[in-house]
């Protein structure tokens, strides 16, 4: 009899079996993503909308029915959960790594997606927070295991099938975050927001459905727990998680109890712990005396690249909240005559990366052959520069609409436009450079370490919304893209130093 791994007709291991040249393993992982990745986006493009509706900041003739929240805490609230999502990687991958194994974190992952999704479509404020902190919970753990059963499918990294395999795994992301916006989005927030959360829900249970029908096209490999925790080890950390639980439920206990708490509670120490814990790890890794000089120096050099990626996503993960309140508040919303909803706007950046990103890798290699290319210092000053240009163009519609004019919505096209090519510039750059400069110690911790900027930069948009900072004026606008374009200009400037600081990557 054969086994359940295997073809009945060939005895050939399902994992091994393929579909126009890469594992069939691949089409499981990628519509499981591609779900999973239409429900994150799907219920992002309704965050800032949802928390504004029916308050003074809500787009004139909007939907009600939401949580009638000043802008400014809107903007600190998402900023907290998209930097909370990518936070959780850095634990999704241990827990992968030493106590479920990738396949059963991912399953797990679903499951707590979906009850996130499920929570943010009942009525009221706590089930809606409990949904976002499921969501984010489940983010994590998914994020951070998902790629790595993607590597597993294929023979090492020397497999020339590797980087086409993960060139598709990217498209299904983008597939996802393109349909999401255009179709929960328009239903959300146009006719019924809890409706719009639920179908983010159904989109995450057609992902776990298709991840657990077709998981026999997974290498087994993703089973298996690379470095599980031993004994004493696991009773160590439960005894340390329990502790610290303990300790911050009797202090928010006591604050509830004397009536101080605020919702600025919560934020404050999710954001501060979102820019101290990146400067914590960065500093952990830079003590350990097991690192070679060689290792330190491109620790050294690294920290400048993890500096200027969290400043570029500082601004450019404000097009789900800083723009998107322009978007409908003060843009117009047809083009020829046709309507259409200002969650529209968040399907263009994946529209374009899935546009631009093979002109892209055409463009750097036909560069390459002429000896041409741009080093990684060079493309991440480009980006920098190309995200804070995209601010000064945004200052423009801000000043054209200071009367009450409806803008183009070509403005935010462009604006949209200009930071994705920014982002091609860095963010694949950037995770190539994290693997190259990776101390061999903490080579399977580095890629969380890269998710950790994102984090820093979107606690620091947080930070500014909870001291009251208007990130819809003109001014911080424009001292942001001063910020991004100086950081272009400075890492371009000091490039011979960083050079020689990363060695031989180049």
């Amino acid at each position: 009899m054969a086994s359940s791994l295997t073809t009945a007709s060939t005895g050939t291991p399902r994992y091994q079996k393929t579909f126009l040249g890469h594992p069939r393993g691949l089409t499981t992982l990628f519509f499981t993503e591609m779900w999973e990745r239409f429900s994150y986006y799907g219920m992002r493009a309704l965050l800032v909308y949802y928390l504004v509706s029916g308050g003074a900041d809500a787009a004139v003739g909007s939907q009600g029915g939401g949580l009638a929240m000043r802008a400014a805490t809107a903007t600190a609230i998402y900023s907290v959960y998209v930097s909370m999502v990518y936070l959780m990687a850095m634990p999704g991958g241990w827990f992968g790594d030493r106590v479920w194994g990738a396949r059963k974190t991912v399953t797990i992952a679903g499951f707590v997606i979906m009850a996130g999704h499920v929570s943010l479509a009942l009525p009221g404020s706590a089930m809606f927070f409990v949904g976002l902190a499921l969501v984010a919970v489940g983010s994590g753990l998914l994020k951070a295991n998902i790629s790595t059963m993607v590597g597993h499918l294929y023979d090492g990294p020397e497999d020339p099938r590797r980087d086409g395999g993960f060139t598709l795994f990217y498209v299904g992301i983008n597939l996802g975050a393109f349909v999401a916006p255009l179709l929960i989005g328009t239903i959300g927030k146009e006719y019924n927001w809890h409706l719009g959360f639920a179908l983010a829900a159904v989109g995450m249970g057609l992902g776990l459905a298709v991840f657990l029908t077709f998981a026999k096209s997974l290498n087994p490999k993703s089973s298996e727990v690379p470095n599980p925790l031993s004994s004493d080890e696991r009773k160590a950390i439960i005894t340390k998680v329990a502790l610290v639980v303990a300790l911050v439920a009797v202090f928010y206990g006591i604050v509830v109890a004397l009536g101080l708490y605020t919702l600025n509670w919560a934020l404050v120490p999710l954001t501060l712990a979102g820019l101290l814990i990146p400067i914590a790890v960065l500093a952990r890794i830079k003590r350990d005396k097991d690192l070679s000089a060689g290792e330190q120096s491109k620790m050294n050099g690294y920290i400048w690249f993890f500096v200027a990626a969290a400043i570029f996503w500082m601004i450019y993960d404000q097009g789900g909240s800083t723009l998107s309140l322009f978007a409908d508040d003060k843009t117009a919303d047809t083009v020829f005559g046709l309507g259409f909803s200002a969650t529209w706007y968040q399907s263009l950046n994946p529209l374009f990366v899935m546009a631009l990103a093979p002109v892209f890798a055409w463009l750097w290699l036909w560069l390459a052959r002429k000896n041409q290319e741009p080093n990684t210092i060079v493309k991440f000053a480009m980006g920098l520069v190309l995200v804070g240009a995209s601010f000064f163009v945004f200052i423009v519609p801000m000043n054209m609409s200071g009367d009450g004019t409806l803008v183009s919505p070509m403005w935010l096209v462009s604006i949209y436009m200009i930071q994705t090519i920014g982002e091609l510039c860095l963010s694949p750059v950037g995770l190539s450079v994290t693997t190259k400069m990776a101390p061999r110690k903490y080579a399977s911790q580095m890629m969380g370490v890269w998710f950790l900027a994102v984090t820093a930069g979107d606690c620091t948009t947080g930070l500014l919304s909870i001291a009251g900072v208007d990130l819809n004026g003109t001014g911080i606008i424009a001292m942001q893209a001063t910020l991004a374009v100086a950081a272009g200009f400075a890492i371009y400037m000091y490039r011979k130093k960083v050079q020689a600081l990363m060695g031989t990557v180049h």
